[in-house]
């Protein structure tokens, strides 16, 4: 299941490799073994629950969450609770490149019903400000 919203990328989850992004599937992702697959009810619910924990997540030198500053591309999940995360950083000198990554994973891994978290920071395409949302435009006080 891809989580829809206007901010995200419907394009396929994709590592970097090389400074080269390259398709991954979604079925690479590690899962771990599960009681059952989630009924549709249970992934709505489970997807609400990624979107609320991405929303804790911050860049330290924006105080924007990164849900709404627009650097998560593309969220897509299995039946079995497998998540990958496709996202940016606001530019490839963020000093926060080396951590960011692994918060927003080690975040998403502790909401129940997900069984395993993989996030792949992208630079394609460049982050810009429209890709944010018009409440963290507000916030910053940047005006279009």
């Amino acid at each position: 299941m891809q989580i829809e919203t206007a901010r995200l990328d419907p394009a396929p989850v994709v590592p970097e490799v090389q400074g080269s992004p390259q398709p991954v599937a979604l079925e690479t992702v590690p899962v771990l073994p599960a009681a059952a697959p989630l009924t549709m009810e249970q992934m709505q619910a489970l997807q609400k629950d990624i979107v609320a924990m991405l929303c804790t997540c911050f860049d330290p030198e924006v105080p924007v969450n990164i849900y709404e500053l627009g650097l998560i591309y593309n969220v897509e999940m299995t039946t079995l609770g497998a998540v990958a995360i496709r996202m940016t950083l606001t530019s490839p000198a963020c000093p926060v490149a080396g951590s960011l990554p692994g918060d927003v994973q080690r975040k998403i891994q502790t909401v129940p019903g997900v069984s395993s978290v993989k996030v792949d920071v992208v630079w394609d395409p460049p982050w810009d400000k429209s890709r944010m949302s018009e409440a963290a435009k507000l916030q910053l006080g940047i005006d279009d």
